[in-house]
């Protein structure tokens, strides 16, 4: 275990504080939250006022239903701000067990009660009247469980035995049931997530490289069967399918394109009437681009790579190892779903069903992306006075 930390070091009471702790990173990430999340919820009811009404329901029903997770991640997220990060360390393998059951208990076959198929997936798992998404809490463990265990096995990684390898099988556990709901596109993200954060800690890239090679047959086999091939031939000849399997692409290219610079303006735009599939969900950032325009796409993309730059400068400047590595982790789970939610929108890769952090409509999400970045401005908080030290200035 990396020695501990003097987290006050000489010329810290010189340093303006905010309410948040020291620095303005920590104020950064919450400002930069609540700007996403505000121009969420304002998307998200132009986009799902009519799906709402189709469904004899009031017009403000998701985004009310939103604003009410939206109000418990921010409960998460300052909970996760407040708690010393490194409490996170005791909590790495109880937290991946915990996943792991959750994971299970959905995809068993006499658990259709509580984890029934919606849209041909189990991915939900109903507690009354609450519904959680267990593969979305997943990312937070992978992230938090890898980062503890890098720590600890930073120096074997030049072996492929003792290093990455230990960390594919435990990865390979937990995604089994995730892909078994099905849902690939989030268990190839959960595989990201360890990548990152081991790679960040050392591991070497031949050995993800080899890695890679062996899990080809069986990326192939899950591409190769049913909505999933479909996708990957709509996606390689786009005009193959362009009334089925490629129609939700082409349709959100369509309301990007017809957003121009200023966009149609706000509820005006059309593809949210039947044209568009999941546009409160899915497609939210060609509903975002339609009504918004370019410069609307633009604010969005600015907002994210500000949370991309403030939390890897945030990791940069992390007390220890472990603290580095969960910035790293969680600024990447922003980052990679932002990425490829908005790549899916324009058409560059084959679609997904990610949702777009703290914009897309989906509970479980918003409270695990917001619970993450509570986590980063733990991290911040706890950062050495001196702006110019980061983890190997705090340690000399």
């Amino acid at each position: 275990m990396s020695p501990p930390v003097d987290l006050a070091p000489t010329g810290a009471a010189n340093l303006p504080e905010s309410g948040l702790g020291r620095g303005w990173e920590p104020a950064a990430i919450l400002l930069l939250t609540l700007l996403l999340l505000s121009a969420g919820l304002v998307t998200l009811y132009s986009a799902s006022s009519v799906l709402a009404l189709r469904q004899n329901l009031p017009d403000t029903y998701f985004v009310v239903r939103q604003a009410g997770g939206a109000l418990m991640g921010l409960v998460a997220l300052g909970i996760c701000a407040a708690i010393p990060y490194r409490l996170w360390e005791h909590l790495a393998w109880p937290l991946l067990w915990g996943s792991a059951a959750l994971l299970i208990l959905i995809v068993l076959p006499w658990t259709e009660g509580i984890a029934p198929e919606i849209k041909g997936a189990r991915r939900w798992l109903r507690l009354g009247s609450v519904t959680v998404q267990p593969s979305e809490f997943a990312k937070i463990a992978i992230v938090v469980w890898t980062a503890f265990m890098a720590v600890r096995k930073r120096h074997h990684f030049r072996s492929l035995t003792r290093g990455l390898g230990p960390f594919f099988l435990v990865w390979a556990a937990l995604l089994v049931p995730v892909m078994l709901e099905p849902d690939l596109s989030t268990a190839c993200l959960i595989l990201l997530l360890g990548m990152v954060v081991v790679f960040a800690a050392g591991a070497r890239i031949g050995h993800f490289l080899f890695l890679g090679l062996l899990a080809v047959p069986l990326l192939k086999d899950q591409l190769a069967v049913g909505f999933r091939a479909e996708r990957l031939e709509a996606f390689l000849n786009p005009a193959a399918d362009p009334a089925g399997a490629g129609f939700q692409v082409r349709q959100s290219l369509v309301a990007l394109g017809s957003g121009g610079l200023t966009g149609v303006g706000f509820g005006e735009g059309r593809q949210k009437y039947g044209f568009l599939p999941e546009p409160h969900n899915d497609f939210i950032f060609a509903m975002l681009g339609e009504e918004w325009g370019l410069l609307g796409v633009v604010f969005l993309v600015a907002l994210y790579l500000a949370i991309v730059l403030v939390g890897f400068r945030i990791a940069g400047r992390a007390p220890d190892l472990f603290g580095e590595l969960l910035a790293i982790g969680f600024t990447s789970l922003v980052a990679l779903q932002a990425t490829l939610h908005m790549t899916v929108g324009l058409g560059l890769v084959p679609t997904t069903g990610l949702a777009l952090p703290l914009v897309s409509y989906g509970r479980s999400n918003l409270l695990v992306t917001m619970a993450a970045l509570g986590i980063l401005i733990s991290v911040a908080r706890a950062a050495p006075g001196d702006p110019g030290l980061g983890r190997k200035g705090a340690r000399a």
